[in-house]
């Protein structure tokens, strides 16, 4: 096996590790990419800033379909902040 295809091998695993995690609780506005579960999470401002109003708004649930097989579930915590994204 050559060491370029053992790089490519090593980064597609990197990438399928680290970064699915990320993506299941991550969503993209645009140019935007909202994720949860850090620090520093976007509050209520920034989500409707970046992604626009909700179709549905049940409080700290917020509910965007992009499509008829596209549907995010954006819930806030008591300060605001996103605590998940379904």
């Amino acid at each position: 096996m050559t060491n370029k295809l053992k790089l490519i091998i090593a980064a597609f695993f990197f990438t399928v590790v680290v970064t699915q995690p990320v993506l299941a609780s991550s969503m993209r506005c645009g140019t935007h990419i909202i994720t949860s579960g850090m620090r520093d999470s976007p509050g209520k401002y920034e989500v409707l800033k970046r992604c626009g109003e909700p179709t549905a708004n049940y409080g700290n649930t917020w509910v965007y379909e992009r499509s008829s097989s596209v549907k995010r579930v954006v819930t806030f915590s008591s300060n605001g902040q996103i605590s998940s994204i379904e």
